[in-house]
């Protein structure tokens, strides 16, 4: 099973055992659902989710079997989790973790590898490395042509005076 991190629980609110997480993940719509499976802290304790709501800048949840303030406060401070297989991703839809580390190529030149992602006012921007020189790349779709996971490759658009 391999975790993926969705957040950190910071906070309990109210006294029904309602919880706050802080989450920047991209695909909470996929996460943050009823039944879903979440494991808690450093010895990924599995829970399901049993309400959702968004609240000024948190994720909100109730888990069953949770009804009252004392039962989740064990919880409070540690990291929330998903299993990566449980996240059902459309076309076009990649997690950053799947993203960094892979080969970019234009032109049948490799211009280096993504070495993070970044956010930047609802724009993300791909960081690709060599031993040479460091691109910035927008993370869309019109100017990616393709992402190939089993051959840890990208392939974009070759746009005069980006990569020159």
């Amino acid at each position: 099973m391999k975790y993926v991190l969705i957040g950190k629980l910071v906070n309990t609110h109210g006294l029904k055992g309602e919880v706050r997480i802080l989450s920047e993940f991209k695909y909470k719509n996929k996460v943050f659902i009823p039944g879903m499976k979440i494991y808690i802290g450093k010895n990924k304790v599995c829970e399901e989710i049993n309400t959702y709501r968004h609240h000024k800048i948190f994720d909100m949840i109730t888990m069953k079997g949770y009804n009252y303030i004392d039962e989740v406060l064990k919880y409070k401070g540690d990291y929330v989790f998903v299993n990566k297989e449980d996240i059902k991703l459309n076309d076009n839809e990649y997690l950053d973790e799947d993203i960094i580390g892979l080969s970019v190529y234009t032109d049948n030149r490799c211009l280096g590898s993504v070495k993070k992602i970044e956010n930047h006012n609802g724009n993300e921007i791909l960081f690709v490395v060599n031993n040479e020189k460091k691109y910035l790349i927008p993370y869309n779709f019109d100017i990616i042509l393709g992402i190939d996971l089993e051959k840890k490759q990208m392939l974009v658009k070759n746009i005069i005076g980006l990569f020159d």
